[in-house]
C-alpha cells in the first residue's frame, strides 16, 4: 500500500510530502482506495466512491507536478465529501431513498473552489437523511459506527466525515452544519470540527435543510488542516444571495504565525447558563473543567458571561429549522425531482413517492414545519421563534463586548450506544449547546478537549467567534491544540 503512513495523515503531511516526491498522487489515491475497502466494511462511513474518477483527476495533478504548474501546495490531495454536497457526475441522494438515483450535473461552489487548488473529491460520505439527525442513525441506507467504539454512534448528521477523518480514511472531508452536524460528530469522533461564519462558505450547491442556518465546513485530524480547507473554500459567491460580501480567509497563516504564542491577554468568556447545565455526563464536566484550567495556564483570562435566552435556543430551532425544512423538501415529490412511485393521479403520486421515499425523522420534521406555518399558527409559534432568535443574536453580540472568545461543551453526553436515545426529543437535546451558534450564525470550532476516563472516549470542547472572526478563533484552538493538551487516541492510530 505504498509508504503512506496512515496513523499521521494529514492534509498538511500529505502536502508535504507530495512536495518532497515521496508518493505520487495516483499513489495516494489507491492507497486509500484500498485502504477504504480493506477497513470502511465494519465503519461504513462511506456509501460510495468513485475510484475510476478519482485516478484520473490524480493523474492530472501528477503531470502539473511533473510541468512545474501545481495549483497550490495541496494540489493531488483528497478529500471527502458529505452526500448533500453537489459534485458533477457524483450521486447526491442526501442518504435518502427518495434522491437515491440522482447525480449532479455541476459542482457546489466549495467543490469548484477546491478542485481550483487541485484537491480531488472522494466519495460520498454517509450522512443522517437530509442533514436530520445527531447520531448517524437516521441514513436511509445504513448507520456508520464510530472508528473510536464501533458499538456507538459517531455523531450528525455529518458522522460519515467525521468516521472517515477519525479512521485515517481521509486527510480530511466537507460537512454540513445546521444545528451543530459538523461540531457534535467532530467531539465524538475526536477531531476537528469547523462551523464557519454564516455566508463565509457558499451555500449553492448545498442541498438545503434549512436555508438561514445551513454552513459548509471541515472535519479535519487538526487545526491548520481546518484553516487550509477554509481558506480554499470560503470568500463571496454571486450565485448565492446570503453569501456575504468578503474575500477569502487566511486562516491559515494566521495559525502557522500564532500557534506557538500564548493567550496572554485574550478574554475567553464563560457563559453561566451553559456552565451551570444540568444533565452533563460527568467525564464531560471533567474535561470541560480541565479545558478552563488549560486555558488558564496558557495565559487566557477566564471571565464570566451571560446568554440569557439560551433556554430558548432548542425550542426556537425546532420550529425555524422544520418550518424551513417543509418549504426546502416541497420540492422532493416524485415529479420535478426524486424517485417517482406509480400511482393513480397527482396526489397519490405525491403521497406514495413521498411517504416511500422520506424517513420517519424527515417526515416527522415536515410535519412540524408544516404545522408551525400554517394558518393560525403562524404568529404563535414561527413568528414569535424568529423574535426570540433575534434576541440570541443580542445575546451573543453583548457577550463579546465582554470577551474576545467564548468557551462551552460541545454535547451534553459522551458518545452514545446505537438505539439508546429512542426518543425524539431526547436526541434533539443531543445539540443544545451547538444550536444557539447556527441561530446567531456566528462561527465556532470544536476541538479534542481530552478524555471521559472512564470509557477513554473523546470530548469536545467549543470554542465561539463573533462573525468572521475565524481567524482569531483557529489561533486560539491551535495553541490550546499544540500546547495545552496533546490528545492521541489509540484505536486506528488517530
Amino acid at each position: 500500500m505504498s509508504n503512506i503512513d496512515f496513523a499521521k495523515l494529514s492534509v498538511s503531511a500529505c502536502a508535504d510530502a507530495l512536495a518532497k516526491k515521496e508518493y505520487s498522487a495516483v499513489e495516494l489515491v489507491k492507497a486509500i482506495a484500498e485502504n477504504v475497502r480493506k477497513n470502511d466494511g465494519e465503519i461504513r462511513a462511506f456509501l460510495k466512491f468513485d475510484e475510476e474518477s478519482a485516478l484520473a483527476a490524480a493523474k492530472e495533478s501528477d503531470a502539473r507536478r511533473a510541468a512545474g504548474k501545481i495549483l497550490s501546495p495541496y494540489d493531488g490531495i483528497v478529500i471527502g465529501v458529505k452526500d448533500n454536497i453537489a459534485v458533477t457526475g457524483e450521486t447526491i441522494s442526501c442518504a435518502s431513498k427518495i434522491l437515491a438515483p440522482v447525480k449532479s450535473p455541476y459542482d457546489a461552489t466549495a467543490i469548484a473552489k477546491l478542485k481550483n487548488q487541485g484537491f480531488i473529491p472522494f466519495g460520498r460520505l454517509n450522512m443522517d437523511e437530509f442533514a436530520m439527525g445527531s447520531s448517524c442513525e437516521n441514513s436511509a441506507f445504513f448507520p456508520t459506527k464510530n472508528p473510536l467504539d464501533t458499538s456507538r454512534v459517531p455523531g450528525g448528521s455529518s458522522g460519515g466525515s467525521a468516521a472517515a477523518v477519525a479512521a485515517k480514511f481521509l486527510p480530511s472531508a466537507l460537512g454540513s452544519d445546521t444545528g451543530g452536524s459538523i461540531r457534535q460528530p467532530a467531539s465524538f469522533c475526536g477531531t476537528v470540527g469547523l462551523k464557519p461564519t454564516y455566508g463565509r462558505v457558499s451555500r449553492y450547491g448545498l442541498v438545503a435543510f434549512a436555508s438561514s442556518l445551513d454552513q459548509i465546513g471541515p472535519l479535519s485530524p487538526n487545526v491548520e488542516d481546518a484553516a487550509v480547507i477554509l481558506d480554499a473554500i470560503s470568500g463571496h459567491d454571486p450565485m448565492d444571495c446570503t453569501s456575504l460580501d468578503q474575500t477569502g480567509t487566511n486562516a491559515a497563516a494566521a495559525v502557522r504565525a500564532g500557534r506557538d504564542a500564548s493567550l496572554k491577554g485574550v478574554k475567553i468568556g464563560l457563559p453561566k447558563e451553559y456552565y451551570a447545565a444540568s444533565g452533563l455526563d460527568s467525564g464531560v464536566a471533567k474535561v470541560f473543567d480541565e479545558a478552563i484550567e488549560n486555558l488558564k495556564k496558557l495565559g487566557a483570562e477566564i471571565v464570566e458571561v451571560s446568554l440569557p435566552h439560551t433556554e430558548y435556543a432548542v425550542a426556537v430551532y425546532y420550529i425555524v429549522a422544520t418550518a424551513e425544512a417543509s418549504a426546502n423538501l416541497a420540492r422532493f415529490d416524485g415529479i420535478r425531482y426524486g424517485d417517482r412511485k406509480e400511482a393513480k393521479d397527482l396526489v397519490d403520486t405525491y403521497f406514495k413517492s413521498r411517504g416511500a421515499g422520506f424517513g420517519a425523522e424527515v417526515k416527522r420534521r415536515i410535519l412540524l414545519g408544516t404545522y408551525v406555518l400554517s394558518s393560525g399558527y403562524y404568529d404563535a409559534y414561527y413568528l414569535r421563534a424568529q423574535k426570540v432568535r433575534t434576541l440570541i443574536k443580542r445575546d451573543f453580540e453583548e457577550a463579546f463586548t465582554k470577551c474576545d472568545l467564548l468557551l462551552t461543551p460541545v454535547a451534553p453526553n459522551l458518545p452514545f450506544h446505537f438505539g439508546e436515545k429512542s426518543d425524539p426529543l431526547q436526541m434533539y437535546l443531543s445539540d443544545i449547546f451547538t444550536i444557539a451558534l447556527n441561530l446567531a450564525g456566528n462561527c465556532g470550532v470544536s476541538l479534542p478537549g481530552g478524555v471521559d476516563p472512564t470509557t477513554g472516549l473523546p470530548v469536545g470542547i467549543q470554542l465561539i467567534a463573533p462573525n468572521l472572526g475565524e481567524e482569531k478563533l483557529l489561533t486560539a484552538a491551535a495553541i490550546y491544540e499544540k500546547q495545552a493538551f496533546a490528545f492521541a487516541p489509540k484505536a486506528f492510530g488517530c
